[in-house]
């Protein structure tokens, strides 16, 4: 079985969680995105929200969340995402970069408008009580 290797950046405030829709997709995905050769968990996250995001994450303030599996949405049967999780602080303001057109604060109703492995992270956020 293939795993994709994807590292999420989760941000919560009020109960919600934030999301981002890329251009020409019509579902909401956590940001975050693949790993390049040779890099850490922190430096893919610090890579990724730059590039989608435009914010500096704080390194220090790094947390793991927690790795979910499901299958990879809009790929063949049994291929996974495999997204390993972290919250952090940042420096600047959330803005829509690069690939990313919509940035949107979503919370437990809005499960019909993200991937499979998103649906999984949102349970268990939920039943920690962070999302709403």
């Amino acid at each position: 079985m293939k795993e994709i290797d994807k590292i999420a950046f989760i941000e919560i405030k009020n109960g919600q969680i934030l999301s981002t829709r890329s251009r020409g997709k019509t579902k909401y995905y956590i940001p975050g995105g693949k790993r390049e050769l040779g890099e850490t968990d922190e430096q893919t996250l610090v890579r990724e929200i730059l590039e989608e995001l435009d914010v500096q994450i704080k390194n220090e303030t790094v947390k793991y969340v927690g790795t979910f599996k499901a299958q990879s949405d809009g790929a063949k049967e049994g291929i996974l995402v495999k997204m390993t999780c972290y919250k952090a602080k940042y420096e600047g303001i959330l803005s829509p970069k690069s690939e990313i057109k919509e940035i949107k604060w979503l919370n437990y109703n809005d499960l019909n408008i993200i991937s499979e492995v998103d649906k999984k992270i949102f349970r268990f956020l939920k039943e920690n009580g962070e999302l709403k």
